[in-house]
């Protein structure tokens, strides 16, 4: 009997105890469960931005791409252009020169006193 009375002492201080734990730990959720979900939310939001980023990072790579392939063709096109135009000069000066040439031909022809 007196077993039994110290067994069931134990047991009501132990089921005291274990109800005092279940309350102390549902104020500790309590406590921690707004900020759970408030870390929850703040990492979904960076999970989402990090994707973000990466999709821009590949668009940016890919159009910094185009851009230098088209820098190269756009300053290939500007040296044949340049180098074209310093050709069209030189024939401009020779055609220049030549028609100078038949004209003080003609002049020597038509006026032979001179």
């Amino acid at each position: 009997m007196e077993v039994k009375g110290k067994v069931e002492s134990q047991l009501t201080r132990a089921e005291e105890e274990t109800r005092r734990l279940v309350r102390v730990w549902e104020e500790l959720e309590v406590l921690t469960d707004p900020m759970r979900k408030e870390v929850a939310m703040v990492r979904r939001k960076i999970d989402v931005i990090n994707r973000e980023i990466k999709s821009l990072r590949q668009s940016c790579q890919k159009k910094e791409k185009e851009y230098r392939e088209v820098l190269e063709a756009f300053n290939e096109k500007n040296n044949e252009k340049t180098q074209l135009t310093s050709t069209l000069v030189e024939l401009v000066k020779e055609s220049e020169k030549l028609r100078m040439g038949k004209l003080e031909e003609l002049s020597k022809v038509l006026n032979p006193k001179r």
